[in-house]
C-alpha cells in the first residue's frame, strides 16, 4: 500500500503535472493520466494482497506469489531507471522516492519469504 501512496504523491506533484507544460495531445494525457493511475490502483491490490495473504497458512503459494510480485516489482524498477536514464539523465533523481520505496518493498518481502 506504500507504493500506492508513493506513486500518487510522485505522480502528481512531478510527472502529471510536467504534462501540461509540453506540447502533447489531450488524447496522450488522459491516456499518460489514467496508465498513471492504473499502476497506483495494481499497488494498492498488491498491499491489499499481501496482507491477505500473511494471514493464510499455506506458504508454498504465498511464496511463489511473493516471488512472483518482487519479480514485477524489480522488472518495474529497472523500467523507471532505465527509461528515464536513457532519455534524461539528470531527471533520475525524480524517480527517487518510487525506488527508494521499491527497494524498501522488495526487501520486506524477501523477508518475509524467509520468515516461518
Amino acid at each position: 500500500m506504500l507504493f500506492a501512496v508513493t506513486h500518487a504523491w510522485n505522480g502528481q506533484s512531478a510527472v502529471l503535472p510536467a504534462l501540461g507544460v509540453g506540447e502533447i495531445s489531450a488524447d496522450t494525457h488522459t491516456v499518460f493520466t489514467y496508465v498513471w493511475h492504473i499502476i497506483t490502483a495494481e499497488n494498492l491490490v498488491f498491499g491489499i494482497v499481501f496482507i491477505i495473504m500473511s494471514l493464510k497458512n499455506d506458504r508454498s503459494k504465498i511464496r511463489f506469489a511473493a516471488w512472483m510480485i518482487v519479480t514485477i516489482l524489480i522488472v518495474r524498477l529497472a523500467v523507471i531507471v532505465g527509461v528515464t536514464a536513457f532519455h534524461d539523465v539528470s531527471a533520475l533523481s525524480d524517480t527517487l522516492i518510487d525506488s527508494i520505496a521499491i527497494v524498501i518493498y522488495v526487501a520486506l518481502v524477501l523477508i518475509g519469504t524467509r520468515m516461518k
